[in-house]
């Protein structure tokens, strides 16, 4: 079977992602409960009129891939995945207000057409005219991962060469609501640099797109080497760090092979303990690095981490905002991440230096 190499990435979040040529030397720092994107320059990428019929989500999904098709120095691919939690909410909440104020009668269809999962990826392959596979994941918290695991199968058998995936979130007013009520946001506002301490329950909502090319051929400018990827729906807390050791055994590696442990810690007093054993336990000796206090909690928050994880690949460096404690190495080989979502969807990444 062929390797699977991260060849670009791109970026729309909560930070200035979009600018490839920088990596989180310029952190903005929030003191809320929902974050939305710092949004680029759409004009640069998307014409006006085209622009302004695209709910946000597809506007950010077809920027960050856009992004990073031009990282990768190509015009094309010869696939698209996508994953994302929620959809278009925003059109989907246009929808149903629509329906519910003019009594069910004389609904325009433009909402609907566009509220749908799999716009984002339908939308970058009409720009990109790619007629190739397409396909939407919509898996809450593991949506991205299951791109990642779809894109590696079949790059590793040689089925396509290069292939789109991303995760993308946006926020809508009235899911923001109904996330409030059951206590999943934050009651009250969060200082980002005081996120793991914040003592409540509930995380910092936010929003995003994140975008990368995988290819079976590996290019000077490769940022990483994708060496495994695991998905659980339901693991109980007590198994979390065994299952992740079992995973480096099943890669040949052990604990101390690994440079950096990425977490995905949100706040959550109630889940963040999942994490635990696996910083004071099992990878105590080890870098470890955090990111939502940067982006928020969305389903697809897990692609920010994996951004991350590939720009410290290859730039070799981390960010002093996102360290998580004390432990220094010099250089940066092989990176394991781990996330999930109120106790599920669970997921472990392998990658390595090129």
């Amino acid at each position: 079977m062929k390797q699977v190499y991260i060849n670009s990435v791109g970026s729309i979040s909560a930070q200035k992602t979009f600018d490839n040529d920088s990596f989180l030397e310029d952190v903005v720092g929030y003191e809320d409960n929902v974050i939305s994107v710092i949004d680029p320059n759409y004009k640069d990428y998307i014409p006006p009129a085209a622009a302004r019929r695209m709910a946000k989500g597809i506007k950010m999904g077809v920027v960050a891939s856009k992004i990073a098709l031009q990282d990768a120095g190509l015009e094309n691919v010869d696939a698209i995945i996508t994953g994302t939690g929620m959809g278009c909410v925003r059109d989907s909440e246009k929808f149903v207000s629509a329906i519910i104020d003019n009594d069910e009668q004389y609904l325009t269809p433009t909402s609907f057409i566009q509220s749908t999962h799999n716009t984002v990826g339908g939308q970058i392959a009409l720009e990109l005219q790619c007629k190739g596979y397409n396909f939407t994941y919509v898996h809450a918290s593991n949506s991205f991962e299951s791109t990642l695991l779809d894109a590696k199968l079949q790059l590793e058998n040689d089925e396509e060469k290069n292939i789109l995936i991303g995760g993308v979130d946006e926020l809508g007013d009235h899911t923001v609501a109904i996330h409030k009520l059951i206590n999943h946001i934050k009651p009250e506002a969060v200082k980002s640099s005081n996120l793991l301490d914040s003592g409540t329950e509930g995380a910092v909502f936010g929003e995003g797109a994140n975008f990368f090319v995988l290819s079976n051929e590996k290019k000077a400018s490769s940022y990483a080497n994708i060496i495994g990827v695991k998905l659980y729906n339901t693991l109980p807390k007590a198994e979390v760090s065994q299952t992740a050791l079992d995973f480096l055994a099943e890669n040949n590696l052990d604990v101390k092979d690994i440079d950096i442990l990425i977490l995905g810690n949100n706040g959550d007093i109630k889940f963040d303990d999942f994490y635990t054993d696996l910083q004071s336990k099992t990878f105590h000796n080890n870098q470890q690095v955090y990111y939502k206090h940067l982006c928020g909690e969305f389903n697809t928050a897990s692609s920010f981490g994996f951004w991350l994880a590939s720009k410290i690949l290859k730039t070799q460096t981390i960010p002093d905002v996102v360290k998580l404690n004390k432990v220094e190495n010099s250089s940066y080989k092989t990176i394991l991440l781990y996330n999930q979502y109120r106790g599920e969807n669970h997921s472990f990444t392998l990658l390595k230096q090129c």
